[in-house]
């Protein structure tokens, strides 16, 4: 061990540089990824390639280990020449913090079957805020070091002299050196880009659900009549949802009028039903209170659901001898997933039409979703139009891009 640090301490500028530009790509590739994985306007156009892409996320972030622990190597001689450097040394401490906490938190939501739903919840956080705020330090911190930035000599304007220049900076006339210029400006391009979206990120942390009033006004569906909620729906019972949705679609949200909205209960049955609008709005319905997980880790809590157990349609149906499975049908045309019969009849998993007393809007899987707490989210279908009883299994849609089919939470 003491020949590998010998040895590795050889050479000691080339291999710290190396390193940083290691370093470099590895935060490229994890931003890159990242964004990708963050924006749900992804999934439907990468479909199983953002598997991939998570698979390649979870690996390079593993990696970015191996930086670290090369730097602590030769830590000891780079502490020595900071002597005196505060700032200097405050980066250090800053961008290791960064992607110790990166990798630590990411750890958690990869294994988020093994921590459960709170600690993922808990690290998905920290993962984001990491994000808003290591990543424009990163770029910042790269920017400003360039070797064009650094030395005058390289971005000398030209003279009347051969081969000699004047640096801005040099004119008694200067307020700010070029150098100084170029450090403010990527700075105030960088808030500027990034500013907005992490005060929007900011606020849904500090007030959880608060853009959801939003979603609701902006709700693309338009039937009549809108469901009245039950006593225990108005003021939810759950005392109002604390968290706030990510919107993820595979497909352009659709949305819906009394003349497109039907729901269908059909396949292996003994009898086949079907309903429009007013006809399904004037179902009995009944009220639970139930958390709500996604895989990608955040979790959405004490929500009011009111609307009809699934059990209840299949019983209203009848269940064929020869049916195994619940095939369940989402009004987008692509996405489709399934339950067991033994899934299905757990009291529950709802066909929901409201949320906190409110109808559920387009943006959130309205006017109508499927909810099966136990399990994570992408089994909850979003605009559930129809429910097929089938004799074999059905593999959904994002269990077909790599996805587990066991979906317990």
């Amino acid at each position: 061990m003491q020949n590998w640090l010998a040895q590795l301490r050889k050479g000691y500028g080339k291999k710290l540089a190396k390193l940083h530009s290691v370093n470099g790509w590895i935060v490229v590739i994890l931003t890159l990824t990242g964004l990708v994985l963050f924006q749900g306007l992804w999934r439907g156009i990468l479909g199983e390639g953002r598997v991939i892409i998570r698979y390649v996320h979870i690996v390079v972030g593993i990696a970015s280990l191996l930086p670290v622990v090369f730097y602590l190597a030769l830590a000891a001689k780079h502490w020595k020449q900071l002597k005196g450097k505060a700032w200097q040394k405050a980066n250090v401490i800053i961008v290791l913090g960064l992607l110790v906490g990166w990798l630590l938190s990411g750890v958690l939501l990869w294994q988020f079957k093994a921590v459960g739903p709170a600690w993922s919840s808990t690290a998905l956080t920290i993962h984001d805020l990491l994000t808003w705020i290591g990543l424009p330090y990163i770029i910042y911190h790269s920017v400003t070091r360039l070797k064009w930035l650094k030395e005058p000599h390289r971005r000398t304007i030209k003279t009347g002299q051969q081969g000699e220049g004047v640096h801005p900076a040099a004119r008694p006339e200067a307020v700010m050196s070029r150098r100084s210029f170029i450090r403010v400006t990527v700075g105030a391009g960088i808030a500027i880009a990034i500013g907005p979206s992490f005060l929007k990120w900011l606020g849904n942390q500090a007030s959880p659900g608060a853009n959801l009033e939003e979603i609701i006004e902006s709700d693309a569906n338009s039937l009549i009549p809108a469901p009245q909620p039950l006593p225990a729906s108005s003021p939810p019972i759950g005392g109002g949802s604390r968290g706030s949705f990510r919107i993820y679609t595979v497909t352009p949200i659709p949305e819906f009028d009394n003349s497109t909205f039907s729901f269908i209960v059909d396949g292996l049955v003994e009898k086949r039903l079907q309903w429009n609008w007013e006809q399904f709005v004037a179902l009995k319905r009944e009220v639970q209170v139930s958390d709500f997980h996604c895989v990608t880790g955040w979790s959405v809590l004490g929500n009011t659901w009111e609307g009809i157990k699934l059990k209840d349609f299949l019983k209203m149906a009848g269940v064929k001898p020869s049916a195994k499975t619940v095939k369940l049908y989402s009004g987008d045309g692509v996405y489709t997933d399934s339950l067991t019969l033994e899934q299905a009849d757990m009291d529950d998993v709802m066909v929901a039409v409201l949320h906190d007393g409110k109808p559920i809007p387009s943006d959130l899987g309205g006017p109508v979703r499927l909810i099966v707490p136990k399990m994570y989210a992408y089994k909850s279908v979003k605009w559930l139009n129809r429910i097929e009883l089938i004799d074999g299994n059905h593999t959904g849609y994002w269990e077909e891009r790599g996805y587990d089919i066991d979906a317990w939470v």
